[in-house]
């Protein structure tokens, strides 16, 4: 049996067989994550659950980018939409799930950095 995967707003569309899903992770929101993420705009949310779902079957996506906040294994997935950064923050270390560990609306004061209280909260 196969299931189609559908991502519309990138033009991908593949048939997946269901012995791959059965290698797929689980996707986890840690803390207020998933509340976080489900907030943001469709768009937003179609692009960033793509690439979570890309990082699920072990993959990374061109968009996730290592970040250096948690060290080795966390990545990050940028989107912009209407003049505001999305960020949501997830790492692969483990096997059988990928923990998103935070989600938010970049409202950094300082540039393109994501301010230290910011980094501080999520480590909390």
């Amino acid at each position: 049996m196969s299931r189609l995967l559908d991502y519309p707003r990138n033009g991908i569309i593949e048939w997946c067989d269901v012995s791959c899903l059965r290698t797929r992770s689980r996707c986890i929101g840690v803390g207020s994550s998933k509340r976080d993420f489900l907030s943001f705009p469709a768009a937003v949310k179609e692009d960033m659950g793509n690439a979570l779902g890309i990082a699920q079957f072990g993959g990374t996506a061109p968009a996730a980018k290592p970040w250096k906040g948690l060290g080795p294994g966390v990545l990050e997935v940028v989107e912009s939409h209407d003049g505001n950064a999305y960020r949501a923050v997830y790492t692969v270390r483990f096997e059988k799930a990928v923990y998103v560990l935070h989600a938010f609306q970049k409202k950094s004061p300082s540039g393109i950095r994501t301010a230290k209280p910011s980094i501080l909260s999520q480590n909390g």
